[in-house]
């Protein structure tokens, strides 16, 4: 089993802590991992993404250019990776961000009201966990509890605050999937 995973939007939303964290979860689960970010000289606004590839086997690479599957926070990286997915492979993006949806038929896309979702939890700063919590309701790679132990490594002390509402972001954004039942029957055949 690899994965090969982009996330992909703006900086300054939390996109590199993302894959950062699902890599650190990776190692927890006691799985090959790598990150890669990559990122404009931009702060906040500017493009941000980064490669996490999860498997049972040493990798070989951290360069990928097709992904199993394409995390997309913002209209913009729709635009632009919605072609780096390999058929049949998954696009997860945010609709609420969307002005366009990805328009592809040979692969699986995935909607996520990350915007609304991260509204009812009263804090619009999880919108990147709501997100990857759908995506581990999806591809099940590693699981929460792992998750959150990383999150306790990847985010800086002064936020550990914050691990209840991510963690319940997550929670949030893997029930988002789950409750989808024209997703489930694809991912059941």
């Amino acid at each position: 089993m690899t994965k090969e995973i982009l996330f992909a939007g703006f900086g300054g939303q939390g996109v590199l802590s993302m894959g950062m964290t699902l890599a650190y979860a990776g190692m927890i689960e006691q799985k090959e991992v790598s990150w890669m970010p990559s990122y404009g000289p931009e702060m906040r606004g500017g493009t941000a993404n980064c490669i996490v590839i999860i498997s049972d086997k040493p990798v070989s690479s951290p360069i990928v250019t097709r992904f199993d599957v394409v995390v997309a926070l913002n209209q913009p990286s729709i635009d632009k990776f919605q072609k780096a997915v390999k058929p049949g492979g998954i696009m997860m993006y945010d609709i609420d961000s969307a002005i366009h949806p990805p328009t592809r038929t040979d692969i699986l896309l995935v909607s996520v009201e990350a915007d609304k979702l991260a509204s009812q939890l009263k804090n619009l700063k999880v919108k990147n966990m709501i997100l990857l919590g759908a995506f581990l309701g999806v591809t099940e790679i590693v699981e929460i509890p792992s998750v959150i132990k990383a999150l306790k490594q990847v985010l800086p002390e002064r936020y550990h605050n914050m691990l209840d509402i991510n963690q319940q972001a997550l929670e949030t954004g893997k029930e988002s999937v789950a409750e989808n039942t024209l997703l489930n029957e694809v991912l059941e055949y």
